[in-house]
């Protein structure tokens, strides 16, 4: 059966992830396409909707992103928010102009009598972002809802069920955007039934088609991502599955023994354990650039995989665990957004590659893989493991990576994150972690003299990881933290704590 499903395309607005994710917590499928999508390819994927997402950009810029304007003729819902909804204005007829200054931040808006703001208070707060005007809504078109400022903020034309948002309401600023949102979804008819069960059968199914009599590998790390992709896998085609762990010298403390027990004698999964330490670190030494350890690490893990198959026999397939977030920081669905970081599974690997990938697990967040995992049989213990990045602690140990250096990142971060978990903040934090950096200051020990390294703790809270807040942890577990560090983890005199939000920082340091 033909899922329903909403297409977003991308005019380049930093919320574009936040409009699928709200959908999805709606339960009804979202993907997000390019804005220039041609309308014959929409109609071929049978949307319930279509959305016409915000951007940074004005319908009165050259080169400005556009549509296609026979999208309007598909007849199935479009809404328009932000630029979309003055791109929709503008190609349809509509009078626009340039604004003198943007509308940013936190508005009041009021509704008048409209299918997608019905049901929304007298007045109600909403997040604005935006610079031109619709002082004209197109032919057929009526007003139904206004701002101070804006007295056309929400446009709709019922009967082709066309409508338009000045405001942002996929942003937790917006008090009523999700009613909003589940209103066009009722207008598209959408049957709210995408959850973890659903997608994990559709997962199956489609993993079961793409490899065929196929053999699969799978990149185990110990984490939740690869943990979930490789039950998946499991699931569609059983002992055709064998999973690859190596140890790579950039795991946490004890990660090695703690993947040995769950996975291979818990889980019963059919796994290799290969100890490419040596290797990494060799190829590593030296190198300073956070790119180009990403770079490294991504061709070796390639490279160990092959070394690997003298054990495990020839594979087809690589299953991956890519979500989505590790997608939009390392390529761009819409084509000049920057390009953040490389990721270890989507921009390190080598051209030589001869492995198709499976990555059941590409369009999901990470609220959703956990969803997924404890759908497939897995703990909620392991399931809310806080995530760890793929290239592992060489991300956290800026500067040079040696064996002593490892040492000392494992010891400070093995006793953050203990602490972290007898406070009872394990599962409140999105990520808490230690960073090692490449900085020396001199301190005091028993009347000496020291000059030794400086540890950052970083503690972000977050609902996807496409943005994070510093965690306010309490000052007293900090101050025991770093007790704890200075007198345990020798070589380390001084610890600091990070203070900074995504954006404008990212969540890990490299």
């Amino acid at each position: 059966m033909q899922r329903d499903t909403i297409l977003i395309l991308d005019f380049g607005s930093q919320y574009t992830q936040l409009i699928a994710r709200r959908f999805r917590e709606l339960q009804v499928y979202s993907e997000i396409l390019p804005p220039g999508t041609k309308a014959e390819s929409l109609r071929a994927r049978l949307p319930k909707g279509i959305v016409l997402s915000g951007g940074p950009d004005s319908v009165f810029d050259r080169g400005a992103p556009r549509c296609d304007p026979r999208l309007f003729e598909l007849g199935v819902p479009v809404v328009g928010i932000c630029y979309g909804m003055q791109l929709m204005s503008q190609v349809l007829g509509g009078e626009l102009r340039r604004s003198r200054g943007r509308e940013y931040g936190q508005a009041d808006f009021e509704p008048g009598k409209g299918a997608l703001v019905a049901g929304m208070k007298a007045k109600t707060r909403v997040w604005m972002s935006h610079g031109d005007s619709i002082l004209q809504p197109p032919p057929g078109f009526e007003a139904v809802g206004s701002s101070a400022t804006n007295p056309v903020a929400a446009i709709e034309s019922r009967e082709r069920r066309l409508f338009g948002l000045l405001f942002h309401p996929e942003v937790r600023h917006s008090e009523e955007g999700t009613r909003v949102l589940a209103n066009f979804l009722d207008v598209c008819e959408c049957r709210r039934d995408w959850n973890a069960a659903s997608f994990a059968q559709e997962a199956v199914t489609r993993v079961r088609a793409q490899v065929g009599a196929g053999r699969v590998i799978c990149a185990l790390s110990g984490g939740v991502d690869s943990a979930v992709a490789a039950l998946l896998v499991h699931r569609a085609i059983g002992d055709r599955l064998t999973c690859v762990f190596v140890d790579n010298g950039l795991l946490r403390k004890d990660e090695g023994t703690q993947v040995r027990r769950r996975f291979a004698e818990r889980l019963h999964l059919k796994v290799v354990f290969v100890d490419a330490s040596k290797r990494f670190l060799a190829r590593l030494s030296g190198v300073v650039d956070p790119e180009r350890k990403r770079k490294v690490i991504g061709r070796e893990f390639i490279e160990a995989f092959k070394t690997s198959m003298r054990r495990t026999g020839k594979a087809d397939f690589l299953a991956q665990g890519t979500l989505y977030p590790d997608v939009i920081e390392s390529t761009s669905v819409r084509g000049p957004s920057a390009v953040i970081k490389s990721h270890h599974n989507v921009g390190g690997l080598p051209r030589s590659m001869k492995f198709k990938l499976v990555e059941p697990l590409r369009e999901l967040f990470k609220d959703e893989v956990r969803k997924v995992g404890l759908e497939l049989g897995l703990d909620e213990e392991f399931v809310y493991r806080q995530p760890f990045p793929g290239p592992g602690l060489a991300v956290r140990c800026l500067g040079k990576i040696t064996r002593d250096r490892l040492a000392l990142l494992r010891g400070a971060d093995a006793i953050f994150v203990e602490e972290i978990r007898a406070a009872g903040l394990y599962r409140a934090v999105w990520q808490s972690f230690a960073v090692l950096l490449p900085v020396r200051s001199v301190g005091v020990m028993g009347d000496d003299r020291t000059y030794q390294f400086t540890i950052a703790l970083r503690a972000v809270e977050s609902a996807d990881g496409m943005t994070a807040d510093w965690a306010r942890l309490p000052h007293e577990l900090l101050a025991k933290v770093s007790s704890r560090i200075v007198n345990e983890v020798r070589g380390i005199n001084r610890v600091v704590y990070d203070v900074s939000s995504k954006p404008p920082s990212t969540i890990e340091w490299e």
